[in-house]
């Protein structure tokens, strides 16, 4: 399974369909809730009789929308894919399929480029995250992206001669040494995660084992990795793995939705002070064609329909010409689709907020700017 990156989200944001739409289209797949191939199928149908219908006398995207339709109509091995990200755009030879280990929301988009609001909102709750569980003499670390174990590795420190770990008896084994020996085993499990990130580079990092044990890691840590750590999980060495990742990533989406309030708190302050924020889709929309934008700020879900002009790729809630420069605009499907993709071809870091009602308030969609 194809592991996503913000890299291969912005390129795949950068690409254009130039005179004609590109069609993204994101389908459920989960066993779970769609248990048959024709609930599949049927769940499918809903989205290709409303699109057909908006296709708006292109021929190439009801050529992407048979092609879609074909694609599910094969057969999709659902071992793995609870959810699929598909985007077709026949006048400029596209076509990309991206199986997920997560469901998604089904959705059909048809607009100049594609889609990718839902894979960068995966991307952001499901970061790569670091487990280390550590004891007296075990050590296991776990990483977790995309709902996916993608590496484990684990090892006992071997008690040296005449050392067990039954406290106050162990034999020839004096009280300094055995310090020693536990200190620089959690130097060795310090060192371990560190090596790790280095090679997998995740975002977060977790700890599970005894208070004292994780106190001692979080001393050990590269400060790098301190950086990174963001709390404990009530678990220890030999836990299920099952387990180790739910625990991880209800601590990974606990930080997510705190960083969000906190950038959503600047967002209020800045739109209250008159300062570098503005709120609502209008003033969005012209900070972005100003190329004004230090971050955006998204409520997941939100769309609405919009325009486009093809001379100068500005986006418009009004149309149909752009009082810019009086060229005819194009409709677009969702215009807060195409806010998020010229953020991200543009570098600008985007926030996708799950359930945050202030951001709700202030018109489901804002931007920090630079000027």
């Amino acid at each position: 399974m194809v592991v996503i990156t913000e890299a291969a989200i912005r390129e795949l944001a950068g690409l254009r369909g130039h005179t004609v739409p590109v069609t993204s289209c994101y389908l459920n797949v989960d066993g779970r809730r769609l248990l048959r191939r024709s609930d599949v199928e049927h769940e499918l149908d809903g989205l290709l009789r409303g699109a057909r219908l908006r296709a708006n006398g292109y021929p190439s995207v009801h050529e992407d929308l048979n092609r879609i339709e074909a694609f599910v109509r094969a057969g999709i091995d659902r071992h793995h894919a609870r959810g699929l990200a598909m985007f077709a755009g026949s006048a400029c030879g596209l076509w990309k399929v991206i199986e997920l280990p997560k469901p998604v929301q089904s959705q059909l988009v048809i607009n100049h480029a594609p889609a990718v609001g839902q894979l960068e909102l995966m991307l952001q709750e499901h970061e790569p995250v670091g487990v280390l569980l550590a004891d007296k003499q075990r050590v296991q670390l776990y990483v977790f992206a995309m709902g996916e174990l993608i590496e484990h590795c684990e090892w006992l420190d071997a008690p040296r001669r005449g050392f067990t770990t039954r406290g106050e008896r162990e034999r020839d084994t004096p009280a300094p040494h055995r310090k020693e020996l536990a200190q620089r085993h959690l130097r060795h499990a310090a060192q371990a995660a560190f090596d790790l990130w280095q090679d997998r580079g995740f975002h977060h990092l977790v700890i599970g084992g005894p208070d004292a044990i994780v106190s001692e890691l979080v001393q050990n840590l590269h400060p790098y990795l301190r950086e990174r750590y963001c709390g404990r999980v009530p678990l220890g060495v030999g836990a299920a793995p099952v387990d180790v990742q739910r625990a991880a990533e209800e601590v990974e989406l606990s930080v997510e939705r705190g960083q969000e309030t906190a950038l959503v708190a600047r967002l209020r302050q800045a739109v209250a002070g008159g300062g570098k924020g503005v709120a609502g889709l209008g003033p969005t929309l012209q900070a972005l064609n100003e190329h004004r934008v230090e971050r955006l700020l998204i409520s997941r879900g939100f769309a609405q329909a919009g325009w486009r002009c093809p001379a100068t790729d500005a986006l418009r809630l009004v149309g149909p010409t752009n009082p810019a420069n009086g060229v005819a605009m194009l409709r677009v499907d969702d215009v807060v689709e195409g806010c998020l993709e010229a953020a991200l071809t543009r570098s600008v870091p985007v926030t996708i907020c799950v359930g945050n009602a202030d951001l709700d308030v202030l018109g489901r969609i804002g931007a920090l700017l630079r000027y």
